[in-house]
């Protein structure tokens, strides 16, 4: 590198965020993702033994898709290309491409090619990795913050290892914030800073396992308690060597300590940011908890989820309709108020709508979450449902069709039809189906159980009065 070449890099590295400053250059510092690039687990062995092949790198921002994207090429001994998948188009792709085939015949020496934000190429942009990605001319190390399954082409899905990062823990969040604190070269170690453990505790919780926006957090509580008593006309002061770390000076001049507490924390992060995709993973991901939870018996975790949900932004309407289709789906007749309280829930939000929406939905959801479960009435329609798609259509009995209109009576429509309320308890033996099917098997959970022994006692005098007229005999 030319003396140009490093005087630019370094203007470039004074005006980098913390987080990019604090980037780890070694896997020893990297921090988190312990399951797949811990000792002996699938992606270190890979790395070590240099034998990488195309990865996607999938997982929620902050999580170091990228900062291991990097350290993958120095561990291959690559050259590294990045590219974002929102700022460029197929020619710019070619190019690299190019690039990296001539590359591996004058050098002998792979390229890989870092593509973040994967999903927004389109399926035939995505196709054009495909050749070199199979012949593995380049390494491709793709990154997303969406469900590969949904958003990446299955050819490219079936030649990389799909890897999932998860949000860092609490701890590792304040390990990173404290490795910052105490870093002379790339952090604020040499500053007097002291940091009160509920600010660190409260960073490590509303960032939400997002190393970018915790030390993000740390860098403007800094900057601006070290600028605190200067002019509007004094720019923030630097160390001599001219680094852009910047040093805290009082009124008088003379270096003091930055105390970092819980009131100094909450307004550096404000408010946190939800990490939800209103159409995709964490939308039907929060959806599918709030309805198991419902489905489980759990009010606590079913109310967290909607506030959650309504938090993040998401249609109030849409959750009013999760919760009409599991009081039929999971409650079903075990308690019959539930379908009740949903469809008021859906009217309620569609006429008030937010913030007051939150009161019923929450008052719905647990109500949904204490009340009996029977999925009898759903596994009754799902089973009738299959059976006139599948089997062979059943004709209406002569005696159930339809007799209110002329003509009817010479085809015989609805003769010897039996009208239940002329009889005791307003119950006949009759054929109402033609064919003998059992659809709706009842519980004992809940008004469900009422459902099971009256049924019981009707289908138990139904069989009777069939062998009875089998037989010849009256039914006892």
């Amino acid at each position: 590198m030319d003396l140009f070449s490093q005087h630019r890099q370094k203007n470039l590295s004074r005006v980098a965020p913390l987080a990019v400053r604090m980037r780890p250059t070694t896997l020893e510092e990297f921090s988190g993702q312990e399951h797949f690039l811990g000792p002996g687990k699938l992606l270190r062995r890979m790395l070590e033994a240099d034998r990488l092949t195309s990865v996607i790198f999938y997982g929620p921002p902050g999580t170091g898709k990228t900062t291991l994207a990097e350290l993958v090429a120095g561990y291959t001994r690559s050259h590294f290309q990045q590219l974002n998948a929102a700022s460029v188009g197929v020619k710019e792709v070619r190019a690299v491409l190019d690039a990296a085939r001539q590359r591996l015949e004058d050098q002998n020496q792979r390229t890989v090619l870092f593509l973040d934000e994967i999903h927004r190429f389109n399926r035939a942009q995505q196709d054009i990795l495909l050749p070199d990605v199979e012949s593995g001319q380049i390494l491709l190390v793709g990154a997303t913050t969406e469900n590969p399954f949904f958003s990446i082409n299955s050819p490219l899905i079936s030649r990389s290892q799909i890897f999932q990062f998860m949000p860092l823990t609490g701890q590792q969040i304040k390990n990173l914030v404290m490795r910052a604190i105490g870093d002379e070269a790339r952090g604020f170690g040499r500053l007097k800073i002291k940091i009160e453990d509920d600010a660190l505790e409260h960073w490590a919780t509303t960032s939400d396992g997002d190393a970018r926006r915790a030390l993000g957090a740390l860098e403007v509580a800094v900057l601006s308690s070290a600028s605190v008593g200067q002019t509007d006309a004094t720019k923030t002061p630097t160390r001599s060597d001219g680094d852009a770390q910047p040093m805290a000076r009082s009124n008088t001049g003379t270096d003091q300590a930055i105390h970092i507490d819980l009131d100094v924390a909450e307004q550096s992060i404000q408010r946190k940011a939800i990490v939800y995709d209103g159409t995709g993973d964490e939308h039907y991901d929060a959806a599918s908890a709030l309805i198991k939870s419902m489905r489980g018996s759990d009010p606590d975790a079913a109310v967290y989820w909607v506030a959650r949900m309504l938090e993040a932004g998401e249609d109030p309407r849409f959750i009013a309709r999760r919760i009409a289709i599991l009081a039929s789906e999971d409650i079903g007749n075990a308690d019959p108020r539930a379908i009740m309280v949903a469809s008021a829930c859906y009217d309620i939000v569609e006429r008030i709508g937010m913030p007051e929406a939150q009161l019923t939905l929450g008052q719905a959801a647990i109500y949904m979450a204490t009340a009996p479960k029977s999925n009898a009435s759903a596994l009754a329609i799902w089973a009738a449902m299959s059976d006139v798609r599948q089997g062979r259509s059943v004709p209406v009995p002569v005696h159930l069709r339809d007799s209110h209109y002329k003509g009817a009576k010479r085809l015989g429509h609805g003769a010897d039809y039996k009208y239940a309320h002329d009889y005791e308890e307003g119950y006949v033996e009759q054929d109402y189906l033609g064919v003998d099917k059992t659809y709706y098997q009842p519980t004992a959970r809940g008004y469900e159980g009422q459902i099971s022994q009256r049924l019981q006692e009707l289908r138990l005098r139904r069989k009777n009065s069939s062998s009875a007229s089998k037989t010849g005999n009256p039914p006892s």
